[in-house]
């Protein structure tokens, strides 16, 4: 069998990863087969384990992008001058991301993936590595709180959870209504960004 070229063997991985987001939004986690995933993306069982031994495989592999494209948006934005502009930046970026079809897709399935590792060991690592990543803006948060620029009067971690708890309660009402208006959300979160973090003559210098 010839050797697949460095851009084939990425196409042949990314098509087997669109085909499983594919089946688990058509069929469920738990009602998606990995026959359905060989049959979705055209190929051989041999090919697709060669990939992936298993569905979990496959969603640890979409898992593992997803916290990298995250950590990512949030390390540019935390080289931004202010809090302000730093939370301002990163949720405008998010909601760019999320505003792309293919991503909705696939978030989709995060939702499934989310409710799944409630009680599934195997999957709630994956949750619980992405939820982990809040760290690096809890430390930015509070290095802004210290400096005034951020309110001392909310608590520094719970500041960072209502953030995330923006971003994920957009992806599970996107799951539900795909066609949300997601720049009422963005405005709106701003609001949100500008309670914590008020403008200050510094930022409008």
């Amino acid at each position: 069998m010839p050797r697949l070229t460095p851009a084939t063997a990425q196409q042949r991985r990314t098509r087997i990863i669109d085909a499983a987001m594919e089946c688990f939004g058509e069929f469920g986690l738990h009602g998606t087969t990995m026959q359905d995933i060989c049959s979705r993306a055209v190929l051989s069982p041999g090919s697709v384990y060669s990939w992936f031994p298993s569905k979990e495989a496959i969603i640890d592999a979409v898992a593992r992008e997803r916290h990298q494209q995250e950590r990512t948006l949030l390390e540019r934005a935390l080289t931004a001058p202010d809090p302000r502009t730093a939370l301002h930046t990163f949720l405008n970026a998010y909601f760019d991301w999320l505003a792309d079809p293919a991503e909705r897709q696939r978030r989709r399935v995060s939702v499934q993936v989310w409710a799944a590792s409630l009680v599934d060991d195997h999957l709630r690592p994956s949750v619980q590595e992405g939820i982990a990543q809040r760290t690096l803006a809890l430390d930015a948060v509070r290095a802004g709180q210290a400096a005034g620029a951020i309110s001392n009067g909310i608590d520094a971690d719970a500041i960072t959870r209502l953030i995330l708890a923006l971003i994920q309660g957009f992806i599970l009402q996107q799951a539900w209504e795909p066609d949300v208006n997601i720049e009422s959300y963005r405005r709106a979160a701003g609001l949100v960004i500008d309670a914590i973090a008020p403008e200050t003559p510094s930022t409008t210098a």
